[in-house]
């Protein structure tokens, strides 16, 4: 299929998504926009179950207090059989993973063959995430350093993204940008720009809502990417903390005790009426006792 006959399916197949509403099977048969606690499905990162635990206990685990999905980093450290058996054992899903080498050798690397990686990474994860059921992949989209000028990356990055545009329509899945401490993309209009720039409805963002406390408020990201929102990344920032104990400190705060204003993220997600149907928590890792104490931290954020 070429780009315009692709894009004109994806078109048709947004309307009648939006003629006949997603449903939230797991909770109470409501529409998952409307208002009830469970309106978003509850996820967490796979590194964050810690303990002497199989593959399907930690899925099990993972069932007992509360969450809904694991997201894994890709390519994934299991066989694809294994955590569909997992999956199938527990009725936890697999929404979406996140590619592992887009840090290191990111998709804006001036070396020709760095981004030919990275590339043929994200492809790989794209293809799994379609294998496990899911719909989204997680990528980050460059890196700015001391090296790296902001023009070579948004240059690179751009031209490495509409590469993978045949890979996206290959699999149906989707990238999500992520905003992270890259130096690049600062702020939400140039995160719209960014994609604008592509121009593809399987290219969107991966939205962390805490990530931005740093220069920013979560709300102002969400108004402006609005349907550009493909998932939720959840944590808490404190900038207190990040002023008087340095900046990565600022993480060190629970759920709710930072200066994420939830009631006003969750009102603007609802008013841009976001389709992604996940909020993943991406913390620390711990035992029972602490998942247990992040799942009902998550339920009071998802009832505001």
């Amino acid at each position: 299929m070429d780009r315009k006959g692709f894009i004109k399916s994806a078109a048709l197949v947004a309307g009648a998504a939006a003629a006949f509403p997603i449903f939230n099977t797991s909770a109470s048969k409501l529409p998952i926009t409307s208002m009830n606690a469970k309106w978003l499905k509850k996820g967490v990162g796979y590194d964050m179950i810690k303990g002497e635990l199989s593959l399907v206990d930690k899925f099990k685990l993972i069932k007992d207090l509360g969450f809904d999905g694991i997201e894994f980093n890709s390519p994934v450290n299991f066989s694809i059989k294994e955590l569909l058996h997992a999956k199938s054992a527990t009725g936890i899903e697999i929404p979406s993973l996140v590619n592992k080498d887009h840090w290191s050798k990111p998709l804006s690397d001036p070396d020709a063959s760095v981004r030919q990686f990275i590339i043929g990474s994200v492809a790989k994860s794209l293809q799994e995430v379609k294998e496990l059921g899911g719909d989204t992949l997680l990528v980050v989209p460059g890196v700015v350093n001391e090296k790296v000028s902001y023009g070579t990356a948004y240059k690179n990055a751009l031209d490495s993204v509409r590469k993978l545009i045949p890979y996206v329509e290959k699999t149906g899945v989707r990238i999500g940008l992520e905003n992270v401490w890259n130096n690049f993309i600062l702020s939400p209009i140039e995160a719209k720009m960014f994609i604008d720039e592509i121009d593809h409805p399987l290219i969107g963002w991966y939205f962390d809502i805490g990530n931005v406390l740093r220069y920013g408020w979560p709300e102002h990201w969400i108004e402006v990417l609005n349907k550009k929102i493909f998932k939720l990344h959840a944590k808490e920032f404190s900038r207190v903390k990040m002023n008087d104990e340095g900046l990565r400190n600022g993480f060190n705060v629970e759920l709710l005790e930072g200066d994420i204003d939830w009631p006003v993220v969750m009102k603007t997600l609802k008013e841009v009426d976001y389709k992604g149907g996940w909020l993943t928590v991406e913390l620390g890792g711990g035992d029972r006792d602490y998942l247990k104490k992040i799942s009902n931290q998550m339920d009071t954020i998802l009832s505001y």
